[in-house]
């Protein structure tokens, strides 16, 4: 199994279902570029599939299931549309996946964007544990968000050089595999329509609407996410 954390976030994300996933899965959590303990640097052009596939070439992985939270479930669509037999099966946690972005979204990032410029770390790193979390996010829960958030800002802005970064491909025509797809009711409107369109592409997808859920339904209910990943896996 690996697992691939949102950016808003880093590996830590997947701490409280950690032992669980761990106690039946090999498991692998990296942090991607510019994210909790990996600083953002590189000397040529590089994308987040890209790493991700030289990680699990390193370590041997001929299959893998792929679990991705937000960016995390727009690289493990990347990863599958790269390498189709490498991915064995995708769990998709308010993945985008290239739709156009929405007013809503829209806003969300001027205001981020807004406050980083500002330099009010803190405040920008607020405004995505509210954003992002539903209602049943404990203010722990939040403030662990806002920290990893704080982190991967503090991480990006020291790169000197700033790298490039490019963006991987998805080609769902490539995706057959078996692909759970979860939204929640609380997210954003365009993670609704993303994961709904996910479901009426990929040919062996299982839609779950969340009705408590926000953006991250890992952080908000970890044992309830945790029972639907790994009874998708293991069916």
């Amino acid at each position: 199994m690996l697992l691939l954390h949102s950016s808003a976030a880093d590996s830590r994300m997947w701490d409280p279902q950690w032992p669980a996933l761990t106690a039946r899965f090999r498991a692998i959590r990296p942090d991607l570029r510019g994210y909790g303990g990996t600083p953002w640097a590189a000397d040529r052009p590089y994308s987040d599939a890209g790493d991700v596939l030289a990680l699990l070439d390193g370590l041997g992985v001929r299959r893998v299931a792929v679990v991705g939270a937000s960016h995390g479930g727009r690289v493990a669509l990347e990863v599958a549309s790269a390498r189709p037999g490498l991915v064995s099966r995708l769990v998709l946690l308010a993945a985008p996946c290239g739709l156009p972005a929405t007013p809503e979204l829209e806003a969300f990032a001027a205001e981020e964007m807004r406050l980083v410029e500002a330099g009010d770390l803190a405040g920008a790193a607020e405004l995505n544990a509210r954003t992002w979390l539903g209602p049943d996010a404990t203010a722990r829960t939040r403030a662990f968000l806002a920290e990893m958030q704080h982190r991967a800002y503090t991480l990006q802005l020291a790169a000197d050089p700033e790298p490039e970064q490019l963006e991987g491909e998805i080609d769902l025509d490539r995706i057959t595999v078996p692909a759970l797809v979860v939204c929640g009711a609380h997210d954003l409107g365009y993670f609704r329509d993303s994961a709904r369109h996910l479901a009426a592409r990929l040919p062996r997808a299982t839609l779950v609407e969340l009705d408590w859920a926000g953006h991250l339904p890992s952080l908000e209910r970890p044992e309830e996410t945790t029972k639907l990943i790994t009874g998708f896996l293991s069916d």
